[in-house]
Parts: structure tokens; C-alpha cells; sequence
């Protein structure tokens, strides 16, 4: 697949905010064309006492659920690059980090203000449980 090296770019930043505390929300969006699945949104979630992140894959009629460990749901969420998402925005606390791909599909990655000033509660509190 094309975008693994430039998404996986991305993802190490995604894996690092779950580390440090910063990570509020993942969503991919933007798709090409009219199709059924609109959105995948990304949350952490604590599953006998591991760190896991619950995908939502939104359908225009449904809403599906996954649980993935956090390596596992890498190559899950690459199937959706290009097909049919065409970008990614991970929300933190410090930034928000925006994966994009043109109608040429060439790859950029944008950095810019933080939306949020809060981080995702299941990540403070999975953190306070490790100490």
C-alpha cells in the first residue's frame, strides 16, 4: 500500500499522545464520493485493565463498533486511507495533527493549534492507574 510509510509517520504521533497523556480524538473523514461508511471515529477505552482503542465506523444507515489493541489498530485503520478516507485529524491536547491527501494524492501532514484543551478522560485515568 502506497501510504503505509506516511501514515505510519502519523501514527507514531497518534501512539505518542496516548503515551503522554495529550490524546482527545481520532477521526478519519472526508471521502471520495457518496459512499455508505462517513466517518471513523477513534477513543480510547480501557478493556481488563489495557489500554485499547475502540473504532466507530459510521454508516449512513449504522454504527458498527471494533476493539483493537493499539498496534493492531494500525493496519485496521490503513485499509480506509485512500478508500474512501481522504484524511485523518488527530485531536490533542498540544496540537492538531491533520493527515491529507489531494486529488493527486500526494500526502500532507499539518500541524496546527490544539481544538482541544482537555485530554480524552479513559487516558488520564488509564495513566493515574500506572503510577
Amino acid at each position: 500500500m502506497p501510504f503505509k510509510e506516511t501514515f505510519l509517520e502519523f501514527y507514531t504521533k497518534v501512539k505518542s499522545s496516548l503515551d503522554d497523556g495529550t490524546f482527545a480524538k481520532l477521526t478519519l473523514a472526508k471521502t471520495i464520493g457518496n459512499t455508505d461508511l462517513m466517518n471513523i471515529y477513534v477513543r480510547p477505552i480501557i478493556e481488563e485493565n489495557e489500554l485499547k482503542l475502540e473504532l466507530k465506523f459510521k454508516h449512513q444507515q449504522e454504527e458498527l463498533f471494533e476493539i483493537h489493541e493499539i498496534e493492531n489498530a494500525f493496519p485496521r485503520l490503513l485499509e480506509f486511507i485512500n478508500n474512501p478516507f481522504m484524511s485523518a485529524i488527530l485531536f490533542t491536547t498540544e496540537f492538531d495533527l491533520t493527515y491529507k491527501l489531494n486529488k493527486k494524492r500526494a500526502v500532507s501532514i499539518v500541524e496546527q493549534f490544539s481544538s482541544f484543551t482537555h485530554a480524552s478522560p479513559v487516558i488520564i485515568e488509564y495513566l493515574e492507574s500506572k503510577k
